[in-house]
């Protein structure tokens, strides 16, 4: 988070007098309108959020509309962005604070706004000042034109002679309009992560919340979709899609009044975080990042994808390594040789990278032998390895690929050195029963000595070999026995410093190793934000790698995160599944392994190898091109996406034939995203040695209008069947 106390004296010196009499404020894409407005009252409100007007000349003229009490008429109580609580207002507040003396309210009036340029967007910063309290807050919104996504956030600040108490922590409000709100959430649970289901939103509110600490999206995720008059859609329809960045407890409220207006509220979950806000501190809200598409959620999601690539993910614009993971070959059972084994296995199948996972730390009694022990101790396991990390990546640079390894330095087994050394770093109630999850604790973020010991594990593998080309950072606990030995009295700050020592410690590591790609890992899809994925290249969606399973996490995880980001692995899960369609689901997104060969026939592992050079030749169009959805396996029994490079030379269609019913219908495929003009060449590729393609059309050259209008008859009536067809422009 930003926290920077001169922010608010730089912006209060830059205002110029043009600012301080700013009645309309527009925040712009190429695509969208965000319009504020200071009312009569000399507070901010929002006076129209929707598809971009033509003319700008239009927006300062757009009326706040009004309601009418008792005593007269007055601005609308109902759109003020940063509504605070103990006001007027009947929606949930933005901000809540229980001030030094106890009193409850706050009120916020506008003081000035500057506009600087961002790469990519340009950014407002609008200074809003309490008249009896020293309490200021800075409303930002970046807005990326090209990319039409908005983020917002709220940094707050008091010089009040004593302690604040922060009771709700939101970004900006957002109103939306419509007749009618249809809300698709994200929820689930280990290895089901992300399921998509939608309802209709009526008066009241609709909460969705973790409380979970850390592993925070175990259960739902940070993002939503709401379709304005009809349930979101792929290709059609005005829909909003918005997403919290935050690695802590957060929360989405989506609350709709008498007079049928939505608000959005987006930030820090408050359950048990009543954050007390010491004078001259400054607190920063979450990120909420949000687009408003007129033309459905394919188009919103195109939009995110770009963003985060240019601007948010770690090495955004760079290139994804290809890997095999030991994890489900050998589990904790390895020694110097398997691995060496391993790696030959790596330089075989073609990919970038071996990977070593969870087992290869601790000594003694507490060595990694199982999930019960060791965690935390992070010394190499001189039985296993006896040349330890510096021997491995010597044997992965021998066999001719790069070496990764996998950390866990947040969690801790109480059977390990480092907890009978420091039970004061850990996360515990000392006085009752030990409760854990997975066989281990949560170090204690909050304090920095732990902060530092968290990114030593890193910094000294890396000292130790700067060689290592690849991390794989987990997280598999929630926080359990919710204590701060180092909070001592300030308990309630816990869930967020706790937080912020986490990202502290990613934004140190990255800053550090820019050049170093880390997987982002928490039992699976447990965390998947973008307020980590500035230091972090990739996420593992899920465990369940099962790939009839997968094509339903991996399409609702794509509805907000571009492939390149988002892992997916072949292993031996659902062994009633070929290889090949193994293979081609797992390559839609970011193409890893984590299998061995005696798993496979020869024909698989020459099926592997050529998948794995298609993939890497498509990454122009996979990693860093347009994703169009085409056939929903929520809607189907069958999926389908197809990838475009930006020039639109090359596309790739990927089909699912999951379990269709005998004899269904089936539509043609219709492409999206070419040129039409332009004519491309159909060929099915990964394909079994020895196999033939049945694809109708295979081999021939139609024009791009042709393949978005007419369309390929790409679909099977056979069960777990999948093709992979390549586009090549003429």
């Amino acid at each position: 988070m930003r926290r920077f106390t001169a922010i608010f004296m730089a912006l209060s010196i830059s205002a110029a007098s043009l600012a301080a009499q700013t009645k309309t404020i527009g925040i712009s894409t190429d695509k969208t309108d965000l319009v504020l407005q200071v009312a009569e009252d000399g507070r901010l409100y929002q006076a129209y959020f929707g598809e971009k007007l033509l003319n700008a000349e239009d927006l300062p003229v757009i009326p706040l509309k009004k309601v009418r009490a008792g005593n007269g008429t007055f601005n609308t109580r109902a759109r003020e962005v940063c509504s605070c609580s103990g006001n007027e207002d009947y929606f949930s507040p933005a901000l809540g604070m229980v001030h030094a003396d106890g009193n409850r309210s706050t009120y916020l009036y506008f003081e000035s706004m500057t506009q600087t340029s961002v790469p990519g967007g340009k950014r407002t910063d609008i200074i809003l000042r309490d008249k009896v309290y020293p309490v200021e807050v800075v409303l930002h919104y970046e807005a990326y034109p090209q990319e039409n996504v908005i983020v917002s956030w709220s940094d707050i600040c008091h010089h009040e002679k004593g302690t604040v108490r922060l009771m709700e922590q939101n970004s900006p409000l957002v109103f939306v309009e419509a007749g009618s709100y249809y809300l698709t959430e994200f929820s689930g649970d280990w290895a089901s992560e992300a399921r998509m289901s939608t309802q209709e939103l009526r008066f009241g509110k609709k909460i969705v919340d973790t409380k979970l600490g850390s592993r925070a999206n175990i259960f739902c995720s940070p993002f939503f979709e709401v379709g304005l008059d009809a349930p979101a859609q792929e290709q059609a329809g005005t829909v909003l899609m918005g997403t919290v960045a935050w690695v802590g407890n957060w929360r989405y409220t989506l609350e709709i009044d008498n007079k049928n207006l939505l608000c959005v509220s987006a930030g820090i979950n408050p359950t048990a975080a009543d954050y007390e806000l010491e004078a001259g501190e400054c607190f920063s809200t979450p990120e909420f990042i949000f687009t408003l598409s007129q033309n459905g959620t394919g188009e919103a999601s195109r939009d995110i994808h770009d963003w985060a690539r240019r601007y948010r993910v770690k090495d955004g614009m760079g290139r994804r390594l290809s890997l095999l993971n030991n994890w489900e070959n050998t589990y904790f059972s390895f020694d110097e040789p398997k691995l060496a084994a391993c790696m030959d296995e790596a330089a075989k199948l073609g990919v970038d990278l071996f990977l070593l996972d969870d087992g290869w730390f601790g000594n003694g009694s507490d060595a990694r032998n199982n999930d019960t022990s060791g965690l935390g101790d992070w010394e190499v396991n001189h039985a296993k390895l006896p040349h330890g990390v510096p021997g491995l990546v010597k044997a992965a640079e021998k066999a001719g690929v790069g070496f990764g390894i996998w950390i866990e330095p947040e969690m801790v087994n109480p059977k390990s050195a480092l907890y009978r050394k420091h039970p004061d770093w850990v996360i515990h109630q000392q006085d009752r029963e030990l409760y854990t999850y997975r066989n281990q604790l949560v170090l204690d973020m909050s304090n920095p000595k732990v902060q530092d010991y968290v990114f030593k594990v890193v910094d000294d593998l890396m000292k130790e070999n700067p060689d290592i080309k690849f991390f794989k950072w987990d997280c598999n606990s929630p926080i359990t026995n919710i204590y701060s030995p180092y909070e001592k009295q300030r308990q309630a700050n816990l869930y967020v410093d706790h937080a912020k020592g986490v990202t502290a410690v990613m934004r140190r590591v990255a800053e550090k190793y820019p050049e170093v790609p880390i997987m982002l890992c928490s039992g699976g899809g447990g965390r998947c934000d973008y307020s980590s994925l500035r230091y972090f290249t990739e996420f593992w969606c899920s465990d369940n790698t099962d790939p009839v399973d997968r094509v339903y996490i991996q399409w609702s995880f794509s509805q907000f995160f571009p492939a390149k980001t988002m892992c997916a692995h072949v292993t031996s899960w659902n062994s009633q599944a070929s290889v090949k369609f193994r293979t081609d689901v797992a390559s839609m997104c970011k193409l890893g392994f984590d299998i061995g060969f005696k798993d496979m026939s020869d024909d698989e592992l020459q099926y592997c190898r050529t998948a794995v050079q298609n993939w890497k030749r498509l990454n122009p169009a996979i990693m860093d091109g347009d994703q169009y959805r085409l056939v929903s396996p929520y809607e189907t029994s069958h999926m389908a996406v197809n990838y475009v490079s930006k020039d639109k030379s090359s596309a790739v269609l990927f089909t699912y034939d999951i379990h269709p019913m005998y004899s269904e219908p089936r539509l043609n495929v219709k492409l999206q995203g070419l040129d039409p003009q332009a004519r491309y060449r159909v060929v099915e590729i990964n394909l079994m040695p020895g196999a033939k393609s049945s694809l109708s059309g295979d081999g021939q050259v139609y024009s791009g209008d042709y393949l978005m209008k007419v369309g390929l008859d790409a679909l099977t009536g056979r069960q777990m069947n999948s093709r992979v067809i390549e586009l090549i422009r003429q």
